[in-house]
């Protein structure tokens, strides 16, 4: 049975789970009635960071238009346009053996699509979810529910992994942000 983490937990990925080298970060959400005429577009995003905190160039962030990192670590496996219909919505795939020793986390996002011109924010979606699923196997190894706590936000950085005495851990988060994804993207260093 996965783990259940409340917001701000931390728990290790690697130690307590010898043999796991992929994992599947599993998104989802689902919006609450909404009669703005325009669908939600809601879109996973991740960030490889050195340990300043900062992606090195544009190719350690990994989203929609950007799919694979060069390394191969971690593959985003393609953007849901309407995020309907049960489980993940979108995914991530972190292979922690080829992820580069210079990257010391990795952050987990969500945004809004063009949130500001739709006026859409994540105070109009509920049961968002990340999940961490042993890829080999297809054991959930642990849950994170962001629950409600958001209101004008349009990006929530969902969690982190990070490397912690060379083994990986998660961190849940469940940050939200102002400004959508350019935000996001100067957070973690990068000019938009």
């Amino acid at each position: 049975m996965a783990i259940q983490l409340s917001k701000g937990q931390r728990i290790d990925l690697t130690k307590t789970n010898p043999g796991l080298t992929k994992a599947v970060i599993g998104l989802g959400w689902d919006t609450n009635k909404y009669s703005g005429g325009h669908d939600f577009d809601l879109d996973a995003s991740a960030f490889l960071v050195d340990a300043h905190d900062n992606c090195v160039n544009d190719l350690d962030f990994v989203f929609y238009n950007n799919l694979e990192h060069p390394s191969g670590g971690v593959i985003h496996t393609g953007d849901n346009r309407t995020g309907e219909g049960d489980g993940d919505d979108e995914q991530i795939i972190v292979d922690f053996s080829k992820i580069p020793a210079h990257i010391e986390k990795i952050g987990i996002t969500v945004t809004i699509h063009d949130a500001e011109a739709r006026s859409q924010n994540f105070g109009q979606v509920s049961n968002a979810f990340v999940r961490v699923v042993d890829e080999e196997t297809q054991n959930e190894l642990l849950r994170f529910d962001l629950g409600e706590d958001f209101s004008i936000e349009t990006a929530v950085v969902v969690c982190e992994l990070y490397r912690h005495g060379g083994e990986w851990k998660f961190n849940a988060i469940g940050s939200g942000f102002s400004g959508g994804l350019a935000a996001l993207c100067r957070n973690y260093g990068l000019q938009v």
